[in-house]
C-alpha cells in the first residue's frame, strides 16, 4: 500500500450473528421493507430538485490502498442540505404532518400537494415538530418544516458548532443550546415534547418510540438504492464500509443490499469515532449498551453514545464487524480527497463522511482485521460520503482550503 495512506490505530470486533430481532413485534426482516422503500422513493423522487448524487469510483485511491476497486456515493449536494440526512428527515416530517392533517381534517388522506399548496395550512401551522442533532439531521427537518409548513424547535448539544446552528435557524427553526451530549439533547428534546404537545421527529429509536425512526430510515434507503442501480452494470462491491452513529444508516444500507442480494450481500463493517462507538461497544456486549462522556469526536454527526433499538435490530446478525477508528485518521484523509490520489478527482468531504473510508484504509493496514473481513486485493470497496462540507470553517481548518478551492481543483 503506498506510504500516502499511513497505518493508525482501529478497534475491530466480529459482528455477533445474534440472529433476528425483533422490535414491538416487528421481525428483522420486516423492519425496513421493500413496501417502505417504494413509498419513500415515490415520495422523495417528487419532490423539486431530487437527483441521484454521484457514485464516484476512485482508481487511483483504489489502488493506493491496495484493493480492485473503490467507490465512494458523495451525498454533499443532496437537495443543496448537504447531507444525506435530508432523504430522512424531511420525509418524516412529510409523513408525519400527511397523518395529522388528515385525522384533525377528518378525511382518508392528504397528499404532499396539498401541504405544499397550502390546503390545510390552519391545521399543520398549528402543529410543532422537535428533534435533536448534531447538525445534518436538524437541517432536514428544518427544511421539511419549512417546506410543508409547521413549526420546529431544534436542540444542539454544547459542542455542536455555531455554523451548524445558523445552517438550522436559516430554514426558520427555533435552536436551542443545551449542556451535555448528543444523548442529553435527545431526552430534553423528548420531555419538552411531552409537555408542550410536540412531536419528535428522531432518527434514532426508543421502547415505544418507532414508527417515526423507521420512516427516516425507510428515506435514506433511497441512498443505498440509487447506489445498487448505479453499480448494476457490473461487479459490485465485495465489502461496504458505513458509518455508525446511532445505527440508522447502517441499518438502512444493509437492508437494502439485503433486498436486492439476500445471502449474497458484500461484507458489511460498521465504523464509528473511538470516542463515541456505542455500536462497536454493544457488539462487544452483544446487545445495546449505553456509551457515557462527552463523545467529543470530530466526526460531529457520529457523536451518539445510545443505539437505535430499531437499528440494532437490523444490524445484530447481519453485520460482518464493527470498527472504531481515531480523528486523526478522518482529517488525513479529507485532506487526501480534497488533494485527489493517483489521478483522481478532488473530492469534497466532510468530517463524518469518511469514517467508512478510514475503517477501510485502517482494516487494510492491520493484517488480522484484514483476514478476518477477508479484504485483499481483489476486494471491490463500497463506502458513503455522508456529507460534504456542512460548516465551512471547520473544513477550512482541516483542510487548509476551502471547499469551493478544493471543487474547482
Amino acid at each position: 500500500m503506498s506510504d500516502l495512506l499511513q497505518s493508525f490505530p482501529v478497534g475491530f470486533v466480529a459482528g455477533p450473528n445474534a440472529g433476528p430481532g425483533t422490535v414491538d413485534g416487528q421481525g428483522q426482516d420486516t423492519i425496513l421493507d421493500a413496501s417502505g422503500l417504494e413509498a419513500a422513493r415515490r415520495e422523495i423522487a417528487s419532490w423539486p430538485g431530487y437527483a441521484p448524487t454521484p457514485l464516484v469510483s476512485l482508481p487511483g485511491f483504489a489502488a493506493a490502498a491496495g484493493v480492485e476497486a473503490l467507490w465512494y456515493k458523495d451525498e454533499g449536494a443532496r437537495f443543496g442540505l448537504g447531507s444525506f440526512k435530508a432523504l430522512g428527515g424531511a420525509y418524516a416530517v412529510c409523513r408525519l404532518l400527511r397523518r395529522q392533517a388528515a385525522a384533525r381534517a377528518g378525511v382518508d388522506e392528504v397528499s404532499t400537494a396539498d401541504l405544499t399548496s397550502g390546503r390545510y395550512r390552519e391545521i399543520v401551522s398549528g402543529i410543532t415538530v422537535c428533534t435533536a442533532t448534531d447538525g445534518n439531521h436538524g437541517r432536514s427537518v428544518a427544511w421539511g418544516a419549512q417546506t410543508f409548513g409547521c413549526r420546529c424547535v431544534i436542540y444542539i448539544h454544547a459542542t455542536v458548532s455555531e455554523g451548524r446552528k445558523q445552517a438550522m435557524e436559516h430554514f426558520g427553526a427555533e435552536v436551542r443550546r443545551i449542556e451535555g451530549n448528543y444523548d442529553d439533547s435527545v431526552h430534553q428534546a423528548a420531555r419538552d415534547a411531552a409537555a408542550n404537545g410536540w412531536f419528535v421527529v428522531s432518527d434514532t429509536s426508543y421502547p415505544g418510540y418507532t414508527e417515526i425512526p423507521r420512516d427516516v430510515m425507510h428515506g435514506y434507503m433511497l441512498m443505498a438504492d440509487e447506489t445498487i442501480e448505479q453499480l448494476s452494470h457490473g461487479p459490485g462491491p465485495t465489502h461496504v464500509f458505513v458509518q455508525g452513529g446511532v445505527g440508522g444508516l447502517a441499518a438502512a444500507v444493509c437492508a437494502r443490499f439485503r433486498l436486492e442480494h439476500g445471502e449474497t450481500c458484500p461484507r458489511f463493517v460498521v465504523v464509528e469515532p473511538t470516542n463515541a462507538a456505542c455500536l462497536f461497544e454493544s457488539a462487544k456486549a452483544g446487545r445495546p449498551v449505553v456509551v457515557a462522556g462527552d463523545l467529543d469526536t470530530v466526526m460531529a454527526g457520529l457523536a451518539a453514545g445510545e443505539v437505535s433499538l430499531l437499528a440494532w435490530s437490523v444490524l445484530q446478525g447481519v453485520v460482518d464487524g464493527f470498527m472504531t477508528v481515531p480523528d486523526e485518521a478522518a482529517e488525513d484523509l479529507m485532506r487526501l480527497l480534497a488533494r485527489g490520489v493517483g489521478g483522481d478527482p478532488p473530492v469534497v468531504a466532510g468530517e463524518s463522511a469518511v469514517a467508512g473510508l478510514a475503517g477501510a484504509i485502517g482494516a487494510l493496514r492491520t493484517p488480522e482485521v484484514a483476514e478476518a473481513l477477508q479484504l485483499d486485493g481483489q476486494s471491490r470497496v463500497l463506502v458513503f460520503g455522508t456529507e460534504g462540507a456542512t460548516d465551512t470553517e471547520v473544513y477550512r481548518r482541516i483542510v487548509g482550503r476551502s471547499p469551493e478551492a478544493v471543487a474547482a481543483g
